[in-house]
């Protein structure tokens, strides 16, 4: 594989890292709006592109290697060493674009990743409080219209003798 199917490469991870950044800012507009009921199906949908971007990733290392071989540098090259050593031309300023824009994203990702991961912890917070402030045994009216009797099974059992 030459340097033109690994910029194909790129592009196609760029492309995944961008649409994880939105599926990111899709969870973080429900969580930001309380609605929960399909904040399971986005965080679902965020763990599926991190699986193709994982695929991408894979990817680029074995064609980076392959590249690096061609072009007379380590093996273990990453792609930042790559475009450092490119032949004479347009390669590795193009590699150099590459980094920068996934760099970019990737603190995008950083950063929603970050602030969804609080509104979750908040969310759990607040719903952990609200627990521990419900009663463990409720309380109903009786017979005389006082309120604060709690139900028991004990005093069900009496009032039916």
């Amino acid at each position: 594989m030459g340097a033109n199917e690994l910029s194909a490469l790129l592009w196609r991870e760029r492309e995944l890292l961008e649409l994880l950044v939105f599926k990111l800012e899709e969870e973080h507009l429900l969580l930001q709006g309380g609605k929960s009921r399909w904040l399971q199906h986005a965080t679902r949908e965020v763990e599926q592109v991190l699986g193709h971007v994982r695929e991408a990733g894979l990817g680029r290392s074995v064609e980076v290697a392959a590249l690096a071989t061609q072009w007379g540098t380590a093996e273990d090259a990453t792609l930042r060493e790559l475009a450092a050593n490119a032949p004479e031309g347009p390669w590795g300023e193009i590699f150099s674009a590459h980094l920068k824009a996934m760099g970019d994203l990737t603190t995008q990702i950083k950063e929603l990743r970050d602030t969804n991961e609080r509104f979750i912890r908040a969310a759990a917070r607040s719903t952990q409080e609200t627990m521990t402030t419900v009663s463990a045994s409720p309380k109903t009216y009786d017979a005389s219209g006082v309120t604060g009797t709690p139900v028991t099974a004990a005093r069900i059992f009496d009032r039916n003798l």
